[in-house]
């Protein structure tokens, strides 16, 4: 899931709290406090909202990160579906020491066949 803290994250190295859901521009300016710094015995000093920091600078970057998560939904699929790297080494060790290509070839097809079942789209 594509949270709006990682939309933070992706504008810069922000320190803050995020109180509840934030999903609106009310809430980003109600349920956020920023960390202005932090002593050595680890204590928090709420400072103000970094002023290039606004609404629409981290909601742009918010859909960005939403739809190239969605975009590449065949990759993430993809991942798990292939077959393991151990089958891999097996098959293609088999085929190019042993000769025999029986495994490589069952490889191939397991691994073309989540290719064509996980088209990129």
């Amino acid at each position: 899931m594509i949270t709006i803290e990682k939309a933070i994250n992706a504008l810069g190295n922000y320190k803050y709290i995020i109180r509840g859901d934030c999903n609106t521009e009310e809430d980003f300016n109600t349920k956020i406090e920023w960390i202005a710094n932090v002593d050595e015995q680890g204590n928090q000093t709420i400072g103000s909202k970094p002023s290039d920091l606004t609404w629409d600078k981290v909601n742009t970057k918010w859909q960005e990160l939403k739809t190239a998560y969605t975009n590449n939904a065949y990759a993430r699929k993809r991942a798990t579906e292939y077959p393991s790297i151990q089958d891999f080494m097996e098959a293609y060790t088999e085929k190019e020491i042993g000769g025999d290509s029986t495994k490589w070839d069952a490889y191939k097809t397991a691994y073309n066949k989540v290719r064509t079942d996980n088209p990129k789209e």
